[in-house]
């Protein structure tokens, strides 16, 4: 015995959307999904929390200060590309632009989920054993600069202009002994970081730096000597 089904009871399925619209709701989906794991993450890493560090905390000064000092490396490494056809220093400035940009992107979302701006306030480096009443360790605390003075380690306006002239070995060498003194300059900021830092997150970052830049020291060194170049005075 066979049976019909009455055409008015049939529910047609839903029409699936179409592309624009489809890629809409997935593209959604994620940015929900984003913000919910990196609120956990924050949360996780002590980061976000309502006790948030102040503008006069080593947390907010390292964000600021190595940022800035950060961003001048990522502006070196990237003149590499198109100045030299050496591979070595090639890979070399890929690795600094890479790991300094992602860098600089954390420290500056750690300012933002504290609710500070992303340009430093107070004196450059004020925040290394003068704000919070610590003497720091030995031999790393600094004095404060004036505003808007270079940290220890970067370049002047003619040195980067200088650097920008070059190409061929010659870059390579002025690149090495610029990047070389650029690291060393930021390596008091990073150790003072790790050891004073409050939120953990930044104290791993800090650690992270001074490690990875001291090892890449220890490379462009020898780079720098297979070259025929000498470094810089340190910083």
């Amino acid at each position: 015995m066979t049976s019909t089904l009455d055409e008015t009871t049939v529910t047609s399925p839903p029409a699936a959307p179409r592309g624009g619209a489809l890629r809409t709701v997935l593209l959604l989906v994620i940015a929900v999904a984003l913000v919910l794991l990196g609120g956990a993450g924050a949360v996780a890493l002590g980061i976000g929390r309502s006790s948030s560090p102040s503008a006069d905390s080593v947390d907010a000064g390292f964000a600021w200060d190595m940022s800035r000092h950060h961003l001048q490396g990522v502006q070196m490494a990237n003149l590499v590309a198109d100045r030299t056809n050496d591979p070595l220093i090639k890979s070399l400035g890929f690795d600094i632009s890479a790991t300094q940009t992602n860098q600089t992107g954390r420290m500056q979302g750690w300012l933002s989920l504290w609710g500070l701006p992303q340009n430093n306030p107070n004196a450059p480096m004020a925040w290394m054993g003068s704000s919070d009443g610590m003497s720091g360790m030995a031999g790393m605390s600094m004095p404060a600069l004036p505003a808007g003075a270079l940290m220890p380690g970067m370049a002047t306006d003619a040195e980067l202009a200088h650097l920008q002239s070059l190409s061929g070995t010659a870059f390579d060498v002025e690149f090495l002994r610029l990047m070389i003194r650029h690291h060393q300059g930021g390596l008091k900021m990073a150790q003072y970081a790790e050891q004073h830092a409050q939120v953990s997150a930044v104290s791993t970052l800090a650690r992270s730096i001074a490690e990875t830049q001291t090892a890449e020291v220890g490379t462009m060194a020898q780079l720098l000597a297979e070259r025929g170049g000498t470094p810089l005075p340190a910083p």
